[in-house]
């Protein structure tokens, strides 16, 4: 056995100890079984990839290049999982050649480092920390060469986010309004009544002195201010402006700029339209940013230019059907790159300024960002990942044509086999082309059926990509072959597309996915008698509307999931974007349609067992309505597990919740898809039953 097997296997004992009641010689017992068992391997003799090894899985990004282009600054997450303590993931500030080499750390301790920045003049790395105050995170220093970091900002209740001055002498604060002092007063003992749609903490600008150690407020107002931008020679700051931080005001988006000596401010465009992201160009004369035809809804977002002093904008994407991400200017100012989600992947495309065309600069699959490039723009840096691999720091040339990884982070993956990952296409019952992602199981044989798991992503104004999956290739370790369709309503295929399942839900989207699990069993790949689905957030909608629709599945878990969508839509943070697809208009003046699609109206069709998971504290798609599915099918006698994750909002973060979740998808799907647990031993026993 190896060092590395043998601490897989420790970890395992001890998480059997952790989930078994404290101090029984039953799990004492356990523990010492499985300290003696291998790490579970594939028929190549690698290891398979387990819920706990899932865990280990750093998330790589805030890449930042230095001035003189020579280092790479970003974070890595990291995970402490401690018997008898809480199980954390902190992340820190690394640095890295950008020519390639040994990666160090800057910063470490039990307090997350985050947004790593460099001074201008190339002396410091800036980060936000809550290190001092536990719920005030500020701006702090180290130098260019690493050492000791220092606070530098002292600003009330903490920053929310920064940017150097060109000059380096100040900084640009976002931070949320605070309490006055009367309204602290009456916190203490509890005075604290909540008007809804009434007191909300605005987000504002301020221009923090570094040598004077000292804040001036840029902006204040009946609105929020975000994506807060200096212009190159550090007169003029732009920034984006909606009414509320609600999530529901997220697409009514204004850009300004503010000139810092007087505090002056000007609206850059007058549209009722959504606008943000502006970036300024090298030169200073100009500003590409992020637009739709209109907000509320689901519609193509393009890149657009407009001169910095106002004017008439040219959309530089108008003849270009997928949408552009945040711009990155080229240093003269010529060209500007851009991200977007092609199919499935997400690549990088270039914008030719004075041309108006736009042409695709990677095809690599998976997921390619660019975060900066530098000055003499001969060398790009960002993220990349793929199905086999996660993110990871790269350096690129303008083409592309030269790229190389520079970090490695999870080298410890090449120890273990993991499921290839294709995309799989079919034709939906009206003839519509469809495609998804299809992970294979680990040692996969073509001659074989296999337990097949149909997993509709969220959204659903989203896309499944060909990118590492932690749950994907933990259940591809167990055997199961998983499906993830790109179904009508997803991105990557053009506005139209997208907006395909308008007034449709559970129509159109439910028929490209049946017909693609249809198409694995005719295939030959999925055993018709042991098919399964699971999905998140619109996933959820879509697992609940499957156990409503059909019968030909053996278990069903959705997590997060709508099912009264009458109820939902009062219930959660989105009003806008969930009403346009209900012919823009509230339930109240469409009930029939609202309640058409709703899950709960078909409830009385549901005999398959289910394992509804969802998160305490959300408020995306409310608890709420989880329980109304939950106690119909308890009332009805279907079999049926209720999970609730204490704290979570719409997304599972706790370490302990997140192994939880796959272990209880491995053991679920295991038990009705006589499938059983390969790599999870709490799985394994549930199996056993």
């Amino acid at each position: 056995m190896t060092r590395a097997s043998l601490r897989n296997t420790l970890l395992y004992a001890l998480l059997t100890l952790l989930l078994c009641p404290a101090g029984t010689a039953q799990a004492q017992e356990e523990t010492k079984k499985e300290a003696k068992q291998e790490a579970p391997r594939s028929k190549s003799g690698k290891k398979l990839l387990t819920a706990m090894d899932a865990l280990r899985v750093s998330s790589v990004g805030g890449v930042a290049l230095s001035p003189d282009g020579r280092r790479v600054a970003y974070t890595v997450s990291e995970e402490k999982m401690e018997e008898g303590k809480e199980w954390t993931s902190t992340t820190h500030v690394w640095v890295v050649p950008t020519a390639g080499g040994e990666a160090r750390q800057y910063t470490r301790g039990e307090k997350s480092a985050t947004n790593p920045q460099w001074s201008p003049d190339g002396k410091h790395v800036a980060f936000l920390t809550n290190r001092e105050k536990e719920s005030e995170r500020q701006v702090w220093f180290l130098r260019a060469d690493g050492g000791e970091a220092w606070q530098v900002t002292t600003h009330k209740g903490g920053v929310s986010g920064f940017q150097f001055a060109p000059d380096s002498k100040r900084l640009l604060l976002l931070a949320t309004d605070q309490p006055s002092k009367e309204e602290e007063e009456k916190r203490k003992v509890k005075d604290d009544t909540i008007v809804t749609d009434q007191d909300h903490r605005m987000t504002h600008l301020w221009l923090w002195d570094i040598e004077k150690k000292e804040g001036k407020q840029l902006t204040e107002g009946a609105f929020t201010c975000s994506d807060a931008q200096w212009s190159p020679d550090g007169t003029q700051v732009s920034f984006t402006t909606r009414p509320t931080p609600k999530a529901d005001d997220g697409d009514i988006t204004d850009l300004w700029i503010v000139t810092v000596a007087s505090g002056e401010k000007r609206k850059l465009i007058a549209t009722e339209a959504p606008e943000s992201t502006a970036r300024w160009s090298p030169d200073g004369k100009w500003i590409a940013y992020n637009g739709s035809a209109k907000g509320g809804g689901v519609y193509q977002e393009d890149l657009l230019v407009i001169a910095a002093s106002g004017g008439t904008p040219r959309n530089l994407t108008a003849k270009w059907d997928l949408d552009a991400g945040t711009p990155v200017w080229m240093p003269d100012g010529k060209g500007i790159y851009f991200t977007s989600n092609t199919a499935q992947a997400i690549e990088i495309f270039a914008a030719d300024v004075a041309a108006g065309t736009v042409k695709q600069v990677t095809s690599r699959g998976g997921i390619t960002g660019l975060s900066d490039v530098s000055r003499d723009g001969q060398t790009l840096v960002g993220t990349m990942s793929g199905p086999k691999r996660p993110s990871e720091v790269y350096r690129s040339n303008p083409a592309y044509t030269s790229f190389q990884t520079i970090t490695t982070h999870h080298a410890w993956l090449d120890e273990f086999a993991l499921g290839e990952v294709e995309v799989m296409k079919w034709k939906s019952k009206d003839g519509t082309e469809i495609e998804g992602v299809l992970t294979k199981p680990v040692d996969y044989d073509p001659a074989k059926k296999y337990p097949f798991l149909l997993n509709p992503h969220g959204g659903p104004t989203g896309a499944s990509l060909t990118n590492f999956s932690g749950t994907g290739q933990v259940l591809a370790a167990n055997g199961y072959m998983v499906l993830q369709p790109n179904f009508r309503g997803s991105t990557g295929k053009g506005e139209k597309f997208a907006q395909a399942n308008k007034n449709t839900w559970g129509i159109g989207d439910y028929e490209d996915c049946i017909s693609g699990v249809e198409a694995a069993v005719a295939r030959g790949m999925a055993d018709a008698g042991r098919l399964g689905a699971f999905g998140w957030s619109y996933g959820g909608y879509m697992t609940f509307w499957i156990l409503t629709q059909t019968d030909m599945f053996k278990a069903v878990s959705p997590g997060a999931g709508l099912t009264n969508i009458y109820s939902m839509y009062s219930q959660n943070d989105i009003q806008r974007y969930l009403r346009w697809f209900y012919a823009d208009v509230s339930p109240w003046d469409n009930f029939e349609l609202y309640w058409d699609r709703s899950p709960m109206k078909h409830i009385k069709n549901v005999k398959t067992p289910t394992l509804i998971v969802h998160g305490e504290r959300d408020t995306r798609v409310p608890i709420a309505q989880a329980q109304e599915f939950y106690r119909a099918l308890v009332e009805r006698n279907v079999p049926v597990e209720f999970v609730v994750f204490p704290r979570e909002g719409h997304g599972i973060r706790e370490l302990r919740h997140q192994l939880d979740r796959i272990r209880r998808y491995v053991s679920f799907f295991g038990k009705y898809l006589n499938n059983p647990s390969v790599t999870e031993p709490k799985a394994e026993k549930a199996d056993s039953k």
